[in-house]
């Protein structure tokens, strides 16, 4: 049995024995890739195979989840997610499996089922789809009821980001400073940022500065999720095994004495230093905080 029809046969058998229920999220692609041990593309026909037997269906700002079967009233249609749900859906699917590269309005509409042109009446181009797609990822984790101090609530709003970059690297790659989408649920955070540290005594063009500085450490730490899953996927070599292969050439570049501290660094071990990236996200939230309550105390 393939890797693809073992994962299909154990998230079918889950569903029929009722632990995981209509409507809930089953794992993703690179959860699959990391629980199984599989290749991205052996993840995403265990979906795709899912998908096609009606098990599972995408579903915008969540993934994937068990498909609903409800019962239609005498003489009424079914209840369903309308077509542009379904596309935003779908298409957040694909670019969950594949990157954001691979996406493609024709793609979209061949795994619709539906002509090019059809998908058009539905979604203007690309540039409207991405809108909609990080509109949705966004929606998948709202914001809490405010609570805590500014720094509880700005934390709270770096690790939803975090969250969602988590689930969908692409995503990052959507985000930008100089034309930033107008995704309603991207703007609620900038704005939750925003009430925050005003309360706390930044002037509002101040606070917009820190707003954006706490949102490109996010963004600037997560591109890393889809370069590096591009490239494991590409190569087939995951990040430890890259790191592995380089010590010869590490080895070369250090010998002539020129970067002792790099020296001093590999001496201490492979375990010195983690480089996880959710590490770094964390230490680099942590100082960015503790700038600006610098900036905050000065301002007061």
């Amino acid at each position: 049995m393939h890797a693809y029809q073992r994962i299909v046969t154990q998230i079918r058998a889950r569903i029929a024995a009722g632990e995981l229920r209509p409507g809930e999220r089953v794992p993703s692609t690179r959860e699959l890739m990391r629980d199984w041990g599989v290749a991205m593309a052996t993840a995403t026909k265990a979906l795709a195979t899912l998908r096609q037997e009606g098990l599972v269906e995408p579903r915008p700002g969540v993934g994937t989840v068990v498909a609903r079967r409800p019962r239609a009233r005498p003489g009424a249609p079914a209840e369903g997610p309308t077509t542009l749900e379904r596309a935003v859906g779908t298409a957040v699917a694909l670019a969950d499996a594949d990157g954001l590269a691979a996406l493609s309005m024709r793609r979209l509409a061949a795994a619709l089922g539906m002509p090019t042109m059809t998908l058009y009446r539905h979604v203007a181009g690309k540039e409207e789809l991405l809108l909609l797609m990080t509109d949705a990822v966004f929606g998948e984790a709202p914001l809490p009821s405010p609570s805590g101090d500014w720094r509880a609530r700005l934390a709270t709003s770096a690790r939803l980001q975090w969250g969602v970059y988590r689930r969908h690297p692409w995503a990052a790659e959507v985000m930008s400073f100089t034309r930033p989408p107008m995704a309603a649920n991207a703007m609620a955070h900038t704005e939750w940022n925003l009430a925050a540290l005003e309360a706390a005594g930044l002037p509002l063009p101040m606070a917009m500065h820190a707003a954006m500085l706490l949102a490109g450490h996010v963004r600037g730490t997560a591109i890393n999720l889809e370069w590096e899953a591009n490239a494991e996927q590409d190569t087939g070599v995951d990040n430890v095994e890259w790191f592995t292969a380089q010590e010869a050439r590490f080895a070369r570049i250090t010998a002539g004495g020129r970067f002792p501290a790099f020296l001093r660094l590999a001496a201490l071990g492979p375990d010195a230093v983690d480089f996880e990236l959710d590490t770094l996200f964390e230490f680099g939230l942590a100082r960015l905080l503790d700038g600006l309550s610098v900036l905050l105390t000065v301002e007061r």
